[in-house]
């Protein structure tokens, strides 16, 4: 389900005129996580690193809600859940993306998510049959330990999707570190909401 935010009452109502306006509306950081308790918890259970640190990324984005508006026309949509469209490797080298719904219970959304990666590896699409916009782009980058990263984008194409991407893990002091790149629409949210992010995100990943 969905609402229509109420633009005339916003506090960030003259933010969302002047940035929405702009030919690139993102902005984007990059920062390190440490994904030593989380690697460990994964391990331990069985679980994939992968999907348990993406599920945990979903978890800290639907509790905040600016990372569930979207942009729909000249008013912004505010969804109950995001979801997320991740990039899934495949052993000839070339991606598909995927879209994987969000399950509160971590056992679901690892049964669900195992179900949509099987698909996307057994075929040679690239677009999923079923998407929406109330997702976050995430794409993963395992051979690189990036420290900036940039993204292909339509400018004709009206997108305000958070773009999330995960990088190398990697050993550092001792602890396992993975390079996350957060880019979203400077109209919807500011560094107050990534910064938000990160943390409640790092908070998960220590549990």
């Amino acid at each position: 389900m969905t609402r229509r935010l109420d633009i005339n009452t916003w506090n960030r109502r003259e933010h969302f005129q002047f940035f929405r306006s702009f030919d690139e509306p993102f902005f984007g950081v990059t920062v390190e996580l440490d994904c030593t308790k989380a690697y460990s918890v994964a391990k331990k259970e069985g679980f994939s690193f992968f999907l348990y640190y993406l599920h945990n990324s979903l978890v800290v984005a639907n509790s905040i809600e600016e990372f569930k508006y979207r942009i729909d026309g000249d008013s912004v949509l505010v969804f109950d859940q995001v979801h997320a469209s991740p990039t899934i490797n495949r052993e000839n080298g070339t991606f598909g993306f995927a879209y994987i719904d969000f399950y509160d219970d971590y056992m679901e959304f690892q049964k669900k998510a195992k179900e949509e990666i099987q698909r996307v590896q057994s075929t040679s699409d690239l677009i999923p049959s079923t998407s929406s916009e109330n997702v976050i782009h995430y794409s993963s980058l395992p051979w690189l330990n990036f420290t900036s990263i940039s993204h292909a984008r339509s400018f004709s194409h009206q997108d305000s999707c958070p773009k999330i991407s995960f990088g190398k893990l990697h050993l550092k002091d001792g602890k396992h570190i993975m390079p996350m790149s957060i880019h979203v629409n400077h109209a919807l949210m500011d560094g107050f909401q990534v910064g938000q992010y990160v943390e409640r995100y790092q908070e998960l990943l220590n549990r």
